[in-house]
């Protein structure tokens, strides 16, 4: 199947890289996002997401006059829905006195329904943004077939879940392997032949449904690994062991292979996943229910180590090294890192957080520092959240000329303890009791 145009719904982390790509392969892309500002963004030639690489390719895809932005979408031979799918605010589910979150499929409803008064005989839908199973066949399908068409005969419908990693996601969405699931075996090829435009990895077709557990699959079982990891740093304090040492070790074994524990877990897709599976089906997923309710408890393990670090919290100065959910990317969502600032500020302390890759954030009852600098000047205490190659690579000795600050507390690791040490630090570490 040829592909001369199509319009890729929702330009954020995923579908602007994606749709530049398309673009840069030859293809016209109609990028398109209800974010106006977004839009003006890229018309005016700026992007506005950090990602290496990215601000080069998009402007290649600009400058080629194969990708256009708009707030609307057009006719066009494919269709991609790349918007995000958050939580519900303030809903939860219920079973059997567990409580769960619940996906918001507001936006890809609402890019669901702009497609279809330019839905056309023998064009293609993909879902790309990760959804509860069964999404493509009982919300996407319905929708898109009261334009009068049959999904599956009379335009093509897949499920392709992005399967990249942030800070390497332009080289990713070309090397990986490409999931491909269609509502039927000829829109699986259909799916096939779009995808084969870019990616040099292998492209396997298989069924929406299962296209759709796939992708939760992957991101549950790094869930439920790193809840293990956090266990262990729990269990290690408790005995007097550093888990760092003992991970170390136990990796030795060729069969073993230990996550890093830490503040918790974030960003749109581990932190987010798992909790569709809970939500499609809470009497056949206790353990996936169990590692979640770990992963997003450790804040306040975290908060319950800055006690016994930095003694009474009421008063603190506490700068907070690092927002983002992991490392050397600007991606704030769902970070564990901002769940335990709230938590500290609870507490009394007064926390400036400093985080490289978005200085200007806005984060709604967080003081952001200016700089590195304004975020240890008169600061009693330091804590480490985010391990970003420039906080690894800090010289204690130069820190120390930076600030009074004395107690340090490293929940991921980063530093020498004993290089800390030396520069005059008191050094504690998760997962290390002292």
């Amino acid at each position: 199947m040829k592909f001369n145009k199509i319009c890729v719904m929702g330009l954020g982390y995923i579908g602007l890289p994606t749709a530049s790509t398309f673009a840069t392969n030859g293809i016209k892309v109609l990028g398109v996002d209800v974010n106006a500002n977004i839009i003006q963004t890229l018309q005016k030639g700026d992007i506005h997401i950090h990602e290496p690489g990215l601000r080069t390719v998009v402007e290649a895809a600009i400058n080629s006059g194969n990708l256009t932005v708009s707030t609307r979408p057009e006719e066009a031979d494919a269709f991609l829905i790349a918007v995000p799918t958050p939580f519900c605010d303030g809903e939860f589910g219920d079973y059997e006195g567990r409580k769960y979150k619940l996906a918001d499929m507001t936006a890809v409803k609402s890019a669901t329904e702009a497609i279809v008064p330019y839905l056309r005989k023998g064009n293609l839908v993909v879902l790309e943004s990760t959804s509860p199973p069964r999404t493509t066949v009982d919300l996407v399908a319905p929708i898109l077939e009261k334009s009068g068409l049959k999904a599956g005969s009379d335009f093509f419908l897949c499920y392709s879940p992005e399967r990249v990693l942030p800070g390497q996601i332009l080289r990713e969405l070309i090397e990986n392997a490409r999931v491909i699931g269609g509502l039927t075996p000829e829109s699986a090829k259909a799916g096939h032949d779009l995808y084969a435009t870019f990616v040099h990895g292998q492209i396997i077709d298989t069924d929406a449904t299962t296209a759709e557990m796939v992708k939760l699959m992957e991101n549950t079982t790094r869930d439920v690994n790193i809840a293990i990891a956090n266990e262990f740093a729990r269990l290690a304090e408790k005995f007097g062991v550093d888990v760092w040492e003992a991970i170390q070790l136990a990796n030795l074994h060729p069969r073993i292979n230990i996550l890093s524990p830490g503040p918790g877990v974030g960003g749109h897709c581990i932190s987010v996943d798992p909790w569709f599976f809970v939500e499609t089906a809470p009497e056949l997923t206790p353990l996936i229910y169990n590692a979640r309710a770990v992963n997003d408890g450790q804040p306040h393990f975290v908060v319950e180590k800055a006690k016994q670090a930095f003694g009474d919290l009421k008063g603190k100065k506490i700068a907070a090294l690092g927002l983002a959910y992991k490392p050397d990317v600007d991606d704030l969502r769902e970070s564990p890192a901002t769940e335990v600032v709230h938590l500290l500020q609870k507490q009394g302390a007064q926390v400036k957080a400093w985080e490289p890759f978005k200085p200007t954030a806005n984060m709604p009852g967080i003081e952001m520092a200016s700089s590195f600098d304004a975020a240890l000047k008169d600061a009693d205490a330091i804590l480490l959240l985010v391990n970003h190659t420039e906080f690894r690579e800090l010289e204690p000795t130069q820190v120390a000329q930076q600030t009074p600050a004395r107690l340090v507390l490293d929940t991921v690791n980063a530093w020498d303890a004993a290089k800390w040490q030396s520069a005059g630090f008191n050094v504690f570490r998760l997962g290390v009791r002292k």
